[in-house]
């Protein structure tokens, strides 16, 4: 991203963040930019003689927020002032706009922990959210954290939050974004006026040596349900060990003293799984530089099948397997693997900065250099099945539409006004065409047998 977007778009650079600290904070002796698609920095900085290990936060750049940086820094102080192990926030700057909290030496994953260390680890971690939804959620929503009109709709602002965002930069037809969120506004779940702060994306906290050391993470926090924060890490769960979810809601319902609600959480857990998808529609279709195009690809692609497979175990329908197409050899082949392997080498450096040297030549970084292959790899994958994948899509609507479309564009369009205006009567039907087409979405991620298209489904829920 260049300064001048940077500054158009009220975000951090380096310069802006440097002078920033050194004037509120001290002298800044380190500072390396964190490689992701938002502006963030691991700092430190001298003051009094002792060294402050410091974390900056900016907003993203690639999609509009559900909620604003300033808005996420007052739940997180709140949080803290309440005793929730949150790291410490020193500070904010309105323009350009970032944040700064303590940096906590820990770890997301459970890699390098035993059995024992990550089941106490979680505990802590279940214990800390009973605490903080017993919290008045008065203080909160007098501080000008977003809260539902009445309690009984407290599943409600942040899957309004999701949706505004979406149709408010809306590009193309979403025919599953469109059946899923008429869903949940036909089926609201049944809150009993519950009403706490959340965190919304659950599971998300640094630890160590078996001792959870923070809660991270309060982009979309709000007053809501608190059975949103026991349904939102079902996803998560995926590639993190955190044990049986059955087993976690039955410690939880302990430290509360009253049980969950199970059908509450399978609805919030539904309604998540539309959220990937309603962050980076726009994104997907227009990405701007500086997005994380494959990484939203991937999270997108992945969450879509979570979506009907959520559904399916929500109703107990069987799902089919679905064939994966036989690749075509075209005649540029050659150029697409030539391109992929030249990306697989790329020389880059550790750092996330673009840079200019006197030669003219880029220093890419391992992260940008990384997203380009595998971006060059999903085009590959395109190039081999992509045809028959549309060609199936599109053979797939005939018996639904009463005709073929003759391209990808009017069978999106026309698929999604008839989801828009079917009213739920075809949901079962359209569930099975669904699992169809993310599933093949999903094959074009990376090659068969590929990291990027191995798909990690959520634990079922008990049977009703």
């Amino acid at each position: 991203m260049t300064a001048d977007l940077a500054h158009a778009q009220n975000v951090p650079t380096e310069e802006s963040v440097r002078e920033w600290l050194q004037s509120e904070l001290g002298e800044v002796v380190r500072m390396d930019r964190q490689a992701r698609w938002r502006p963030c920095w691991y700092v430190d900085v001298v003051r009094d003689g002792k060294t402050l290990p410091l974390y900056v936060r900016g907003p993203r750049v690639d999609t509009d927020p559900q909620f604003t940086l300033n808005h996420e820094m007052t739940l997180h102080r709140l949080l803290e002032e309440n005793g929730i192990p949150v790291p410490h926030v020193h500070g904010s700057c309105d323009e350009p706009n970032f944040y700064v909290m303590d940096r906590v030496d820990g770890v997301f994953e459970f890699t390098d922990s035993t059995d024992a260390q990550r089941h106490a680890v979680v505990d802590q971690y279940l214990q800390a959210l009973a605490r903080m939804h017993s919290l008045d959620v008065q203080q909160f929503s007098d501080a000008g954290i977003t809260r539902a009109t009445a309690p009984e709709l407290s599943w409600q602002p942040g899957m309004a939050a999701f949706e505004r965002s979406y149709r408010s930069s809306k590009q193309r037809p979403d025919p599953l974004m469109e059946w899923g969120l008429a869903w949940c506004h036909r089926n609201p779940p049944d809150t009993g006026g519950r009403e706490a702060p959340v965190v919304w994306d659950s599971g998300q906290f640094l630890h160590r040596d078996g001792q959870m050391l923070a809660m991270i993470d309060f982009e979309v926090g709000h007053i809501g349900d608190p059975m949103i924060d026991l349904a939102g890490w079902r996803m998560r769960g995926t590639i993190m060990n955190y044990g049986d979810f059955e087993d976690l809601y039955a410690r939880y319902g302990e430290y509360r003293g009253e049980p969950v609600d199970l059908e509450a959480i399978r609805w919030h857990h539904f309604a998540f799984t539309l959220t990937n998808q309603l962050t980076f529609h726009a994104a997907l279709a227009a990405p701007p530089l500086g997005s994380g195009y494959m990484t939203n690809l991937q999270w997108c692609t992945e969450t879509n099948v979570m979506v009907v497979e959520a559904y399916a175990d929500n109703f107990g329908i069987d799902l089919e397997q679905v064939e994966v197409p036989s690749p075509e050899v075209g005649p540029n082949a050659p150029a697409f693997g030539h391109l992929v392997e030249s990306l697989r080498h790329f020389p880059a450096t550790d750092g996330i900065s673009s840079t200019v040297g006197m030669s003219g030549a880029s220093n890419v970084s391992t992260y940008e250099a990384r997203m380009a292959f595998r971006l060059a790899r999903h085009l590959q994958r395109f190039n081999e099945i992509g045809r028959k994948v549309v060609e199936a899509d599109l053979d797939d609507l005939e018996p639904l539409l009463g005709h073929r479309p003759a391209t990808w564009q009017e069978g999106e369009e026309a698929l999604e006004k008839f989801v828009i205006d079917d009213n739920g009567v075809h949901d079962n039907e359209l569930l099975h065409l669904f699992n169809r087409r993310t599933r093949r979405a999903h094959m074009l991620l990376g090659p068969e047998g590929s990291a990027m298209a191995q798909h990690h489904p959520c634990q079922p829920f008990p049977p009703r």
